[in-house]
């Protein structure tokens, strides 16, 4: 199988040294959603990178509100102030580890988002010959129907566990574990089969001993999540990693329109790098960015290129055929 996320980072870091400058205000179609539906009705082919920012857009924020009504305990106690910055805490206790990241995981993969934007954006590529890589892990693309298929999870996925240390080379689901955990919690399931803070607002800030999950020989398990190289990129990941590479390969002369939406610059080289690079050598290639603040591109491809700065979820919308 080939291996679709190292070689694209590759030609991505690579391409990115001969580029002479960014703008937010190329000279191509144009900088309006009017241009953005025209380059997806006239592709021939779609490659959406989605980063963070189309999560955030779809409201699964990690602060503030949201993070306080699942959080209010450990918030108290420990003085964290939103979910990112929790997951880095070191608890005192594994049974308080794994409180925390039932939570963690809960609500960021197995609820629905708080407003449609991935559904919306299902709908405005509706017809077309798409492939999604992501690095998000929060399972929204299918959450909203994208096929399974046609999907590329980078960083992991919330939805599974692995060994601690890496090896072996398979990934465990943890959905079971997860509501379990949350049920001993105190938490209670509303008329829609959400958990919610139960009407006393009362939780318990950890687990039963038995509910720490380990592996089918008792390994230590963690979440399958990219932050070093004890990372395991299981059978599915390397088929997802395989699908993407041939894909690509399709779009080298086609009418291909690179759309990213949410990429911020911490991790580039992931997603938006290889799309300037794949823009820049494929003449039939179009790059559109949507971003609440950094939306622009290399001047080398500023004629084929469309930024768009604002709210992903109000821009979706827009597109949406649903909404027409």
């Amino acid at each position: 199988m080939k291996d679709g996320y190292r070689i694209k980072i590759d030609d991505g870091i690579a391409a990115v040294k001969r580029f002479k400058g960014l703008t937010s205000n190329p000279d191509g179609p144009g900088n309006s959603v009017e241009a953005l539906k025209g380059a997806i009705e006239s592709a021939d082919r779609i490659v959406v990178g989605a980063g963070a920012g189309l999560s955030t857009a779809a409201g699964l924020t990690y602060s503030g509100e949201r993070f306080l009504y699942y959080f209010p305990d450990f918030a108290s106690r420990f003085g964290i102030t939103d979910m990112y910055s929790g997951g880095f805490y070191r608890f005192p206790t594994d049974r308080m580890f794994w409180a925390w990241w039932s939570r963690h995981i809960y609500v960021n993969r197995y609820v629905d988002p708080p407003n449609d934007t991935y559904g919306n954006l299902l709908s405005a590529l509706e017809g077309k010959d798409y492939f999604v890589v992501t690095t998000n892990v929060d399972h929204q693309f299918q959450r909203a129907g994208f096929d399974k298929d046609r999907l590329f999870y980078t960083q992991g996925d919330y939805g599974l566990f692995q060994r601690a240390d890496g090896k072996g080379g398979a990934t465990y689901d943890n959905e079971d574990f997860v509501m379990s955990a949350m049920e001993s919690q105190g938490f209670v399931r509303n008329e829609e089969g959400v958990f919610v803070v139960p009407k006393c607002g009362r939780l318990f800030m950890e687990i039963p001993g038995p509910l720490i999950p380990h592996g089918p020989s008792g390994e230590r398990l963690t979440m399958n999540l990219r932050s070093d190289d004890s990372f395991v990129e299981d059978e599915g990941w390397r088929r997802a990693s395989d699908r993407y590479a041939r894909y690509l390969e399709g779009c080298m002369d086609s009418k291909t329109l690179f759309l990213e939406i949410g990429v911020g610059f911490n991790t580039p080289a992931i997603i938006k790098y290889p799309f300037w690079q794949m823009v820049r050598d494929y003449p039939e290639a179009t790059y559109a960015c949507i971003n609440f603040d950094e939306a622009a591109c290399p001047m080398e491809i500023s004629h084929r290129s469309i930024c768009l700065k604002g709210d992903a979820s109000s821009i979706i919308r827009t597109m949406s055929k649903k909404q027409r």
